[in-house]
């Protein structure tokens, strides 16, 4: 799994724990729902950190906590 792979179930498990749609979470976050399906689908390699921080304010948590958790831990080094 790679980082990007990592941010989109980050993402999606978030909102499965909160009950949200992608189309609720972009209306909370003020990010575009393109935005947000292209990052879930994997079609944006590298989503911006302040595209995230606006989808930790819409889930109400910071950085560190979306960024806390094993599925960031277990990545292996993308530099070789």
């Amino acid at each position: 799994m790679n980082t990007q792979q990592a941010v989109s179930k980050r993402i999606q498990g978030l909102c499965n724990e909160r009950g949200l749609t992608l189309h609720a979470l972009s209306i909370l976050s003020a990010v575009p729902p393109s935005t947000l399906k292209n990052i879930v689908n994997g079609e944006s390699k590298n989503p911006g950190t302040v595209t995230v921080k606006k989808l930790c304010d819409g889930l109400q948590i910071t950085l560190g906590e979306f960024f806390n958790h094993n599925i960031f831990n277990s990545l292996e080094q993308e530099i070789k």
